[in-house]
């Protein structure tokens, strides 16, 4: 009989995956999983037939190789999107080379990331002519970007490993879609940028991050052009994370660090293409003013809040008043020499549009679906209005495009349901799978949730968890990630554990750079490692560094922010229970990923500790318990002792 194509992309697959195909001779000690096999057949029976696909799967399923087998044997123009700029690296440096390698696949690809990553030769250009007014640090880290200038190819700031990844001197070397020239800007013929596109465009296989992908929907709805190619099939990566980043991008902001760059880029265009209207300096020096009293009029307020509550202070009310006057007479300033250079013309474009957006955020009456908020930082203050829901707006841009879209992640069901990540992007009628982890997890793991400690809510709650981990932090011999919901109670736990003189190193978030503690944990190969949300995923430790992992409390989001408040009302408002179909499963979600830290390898073992004990009294709790992984358990803590004392 003869084949189908169908049936040849899945014996071709199986040449690959199986267990005597491709991977398994290439790779010593390879180990053929049903589970990567079978996804890897799902991923290209939906593209075969152009439907959409979400698809689960648990650790150590191996799912990059599921979906880029199908993918490079599909032939199809394919965009990949991942969660961080790391995946996206090690996708494009490591997993991609070496597959197409074994697999000798012709696939072209690219890596394309955000403006934001790419030097820009323009701004580097300004800033070196303004060098001598920056600290010596800044200046130092400058001098490096200029030497890395001169022999880059790609102009990926991530290829600098010397220059902090936060260090003050990026922003003026990289463009933003506020600040860049395009087709006017000099140094055009030679923008990086420019060039990562062209390649993405000519490319059959593009990496990208999520960022990037609703930046492309969000400029798209504008009516102003696309940023990413055409594409038969999009697989989104760590599919988890893309509701919160899409929540993003399709509302507004404007910040007090976008006006005070818009003063400094407009005073190095006015000393490089005018210099005849010094009242253009001193509007300048007005407006940066204004910005610095307008972050001044929120000192005190929490880091995020609801518009409301500062809609009647007359202070926040009058320093609006001001900026935007401010902004309004540098424009017209602007305007009266429109003409006289590229850079200026583009500095009156953005001070137009920052007054536009002001104005739109300063609207009495804002649609129902939106939701106003502010958020204070150490020196800046960000204005925002977000959509409370974006799962029409989300699932029209999908429709928008012929092609098939595939969602994949370890944490995207709760139990066997989809429902949560369903709704939370308009994709009901879309096909699920899951495929659970092909670890031993009753034999590696072991789930302890301690007894008879207080509720959260007690104020010696930390005290009373960090007393329980003492003597299982000591039988581990440190390998300890201790995850916390708060930084408030991290910090609480790392004052504790500092008076009790450990033995092994400790490593606490915030005191230096996330790549750098993990580092260092792995290195020493006994630390004990404190951190919040940041460390909860996209966090691998392989091997014997890692056998223990502590979670403090159930991770529900905070009431108090006001994206999830409006959230919460919203589904208040059409009947539904908000605490169990919003707050339950995205926290179930959430604790899902904390766990799946601590099993990364067929050889690692460990335990994890759940310290809250709403886990087991609280109706919910069989939501969280049939979200994890099959570990086996136990409330012992002499078992939990000795499972870590013998390894």
């Amino acid at each position: 009989m003869r084949k189908t194509a169908k049936t040849e992309v899945l014996s071709d697959i199986e040449e690959v995956l199986g267990a005597d195909g491709l991977l398994s001779r290439a790779i010593e000690g390879f180990a053929h999983r049903p589970q990567q096999l079978a996804m890897a057949e799902a991923v290209a029976e939906a593209i075969e037939e152009g439907e959409h696909l979400i698809a689960e799967a648990g650790t150590g399923t191996g799912k990059t190789y599921a979906y880029l087998v199908p993918v490079l044997l599909s032939g199809r123009k394919v965009v990949i999107s991942t969660g961080t700029r790391n995946l996206q690296d090690q996708l494009f440096l490591r997993d991609l080379p070496w597959l197409r390698e074994v697999m000798a696949s012709p696939a072209k690809v690219a890596l394309l990331k955000g403006r934001a990553n790419y030097l820009c030769l323009h701004r580097l250009d300004l800033t070196l002519q303004d060098a001598r007014g920056h600290p010596r640090d800044q200046l130092r880290w400058l001098l490096k970007v200029r030497d890395w200038s001169l022999h880059t190819e790609r102009g990926d700031i991530g290829e600098i490993r010397d220059v902090p990844e936060d260090a003050l001197i990026w922003p003026l070397v990289t463009s933003t879609t506020d600040n860049c020239l395009g087709q006017d800007c000099p140094s055009w013929s030679k923008c990086h940028l420019v060039e990562a596109r062209r390649q993405a465009q000519e490319a059959d296989l593009v990496v990208i991050n999520h960022h990037l992908l609703c930046a492309d929907f969000a400029i798209r709805d504008t009516g102003f052009g696309e940023l990413l190619p055409a594409a038969d099939v999009f697989i989104i990566d760590e599919a988890h994370q893309l509701p919160e980043v899409a929540s993003n991008f399709f509302g507004e902001t404007l910040s007090t660090r976008q006006i005070t760059e818009l003063v400094s880029d407009t005073r190095a265009e006015y000393h490089r293409e005018a210099g005849d209207l010094p009242k253009i300096l001193d509007q300048l020096d007005c407006l940066d003013k204004a910005a610095k009293d307008l972050r001044l009029a929120f000192e005190g307020r929490p880091g995020r809040d609801a518009w409301a509550e500062i809609e009647d202070d007359a202070e926040i009310g009058t320093a609006l008043d001001t900026l935007a006057r401010e902004l309004e007479t540098l424009h017209g300033l602007l305007v009266t020499i429109e003409g006289r250079g590229k850079g200026l013309d583009a500095c009156q474009a953005r001070c137009a549009l920052q007054l536009q957006t002001l104005a739109g955020l300063r609207e009495p009456e804002m649609p129902e679906q939106v939701v106003r908020w502010f958020e204070v930082f150490g020196h800046s203050l960000r204005l925002n209005s977000t959509p409370i829901d974006i799962a029409e707006v989300f699932s029209g841009q999908v429709s928008q495009r012929s092609a098939t879209w595939i969602f994949t992640s370890a944490t995207l069901a709760v139990g066997d349901s989809f429902t949560h990540f369903q709704h939370q992007l308009g994709l009901f009628e879309t096909r699920t799978a899951r495929w659970d982890s092909p670890f031993d997890f009753q034999q590696q793991a072991l789930w302890y949730v301690p007894r008879g400690l207080p509720p959260p809510s007690d104020r010696d709650y930390i005290q009373a968890i960090m007393s329980e981990a003492l003597p299982l932090i000591r039988a581990a011999r440190g390998r300890a990630f201790l995850l916390f919901t708060s930084h408030r109670a991290l910090d609480e736990a790392a004052d504790w554990l500092e008076e009790q003189e450990l033995d092994y190193p400790l490593l606490v978030q915030g005191d230096q750079p996330k790549a750098e503690l993990l580092r260092r944990f792995v290195e020493y190969g006994n630390a004990v490692l404190l951190g919040t949300a940041s460390f909860w995923e996209g966090v691998d430790v392989r091997g014997d560094a890692l056998s223990l992992v502590i979670i403090d409390k159930l991770p529900f989001a905070s009431p108090g922010d006001p994206v999830l408040q409006a959230r919460l009302d919203a589904i208040r408002a059409r009947g539904g229970n908000p605490f169990m179909h919003y707050q339950v499963p995205q926290a179930a979600i959430a604790l899902k990923q904390g766990a799946g830290r601590l099993i990364r390898d067929a050889n690692d073992r460990g335990v994890l500790v759940v310290c809250d004990p709403r886990l087991l009294k609280k109706s919910y709790g069989h939501t969280f318990l049939a979200a994890m992984p099959d570990f086996a358990r136990t409330r012992d803590p002499q078992i939990a002792r000795a499972f870590l004392e013998e390894l």
